[in-house]
């Protein structure tokens, strides 16, 4: 197996993009386990293990281990991918899956299915197609921060090491262990535009200071660091 760039567990801030879907796949393959069988309390057991997960780290997140000790050893590292919106992902899953089984110990089995059902879905599309509903509202909510807050109107030059004869030239805040990240800033640099990285690793008060919630994130900027265009 090739080197891993991302240690599973002290790299925390980016995550291997398989790791989520196979950790959707056991979700949502046990949570219809659940359903079929009528056994809510498993509804529990898995709503306690995401607890765990967020709380204590990927160490006690079953499936986690499973693929980091039997599965990327075998097949690789898959591309990197911040960890956030996964994250966020799993903070929906405990929150549906502890409604689910409040429901049933309620006395209100229809409701618990439902909630169940919805979860074991949207995992498994997740795990089948890559699409994640958790991932896209956390994206889809740091973006709303960031046009309502307005902090990428502008991106003082000092802040960035940008030279104040600069014209045109794109700021990217990206991170060492982010995919994405690195094939953004090659088709930008493709482009024959100056690009300025801002490693959101080592300036995480500049992504405080611009509210950026996800990386890449990459806007063209002229010399006194007014944004002119939104590029990722």
């Amino acid at each position: 197996m090739a080197e891993r760039r991302a240690h599973p567990y002290r790299d925390l801030d980016v995550i291997d993009a398989r790791a989520p879907r196979f950790n959707q796949a056991a979700i949502g393959a046990l949570a219809l386990v659940a359903v079929f069988t009528g056994w809510w309390p498993l509804l529990g057991l898995l709503a306690l293990q995401f607890a765990l997960g967020l709380t204590l780290g990927r160490r006690w997140c079953l499936p986690c281990l499973a693929y980091f000790a039997l599965v990327q050893p075998r097949i690789g590292e898959g591309e990197l991918e911040d960890a956030r919106a996964p994250r966020f992902a799993n903070m929906m899953g405990f929150a549906v899956l502890t409604a689910a089984t409040a429901a049933h110990a309620a006395g209100l089995p229809v409701l618990g299915t439902v909630l169940a059902v919805l979860v074991s879905a949207l995992a498994l599309l997740a795990a089948v197609t890559g699409f994640c509903t958790g991932c896209e509202i956390y994206r889809l909510g740091a973006r709303l921060r960031g046009i309502g807050h307005g902090e990428l109107r502008r991106i003082d030059p000092a802040d960035v090491g940008l030279a104040a004869t600069a014209d045109g030239a794109i700021v990217e805040f990206t991170h060492p262990l982010c995919s994405e990240c690195l094939t953004l800033e090659r088709e930008l640099r493709e482009t024959g535009r100056d690009v300025v990285t801002v490693d959101v690793r080592t300036r995480p008060d500049l992504a405080r200071k611009y509210g950026i919630g996800i990386v890449p994130t990459a806007v063209a900027v002229d010399a006194a660091g007014t944004v002119t265009a939104r590029l990722a």
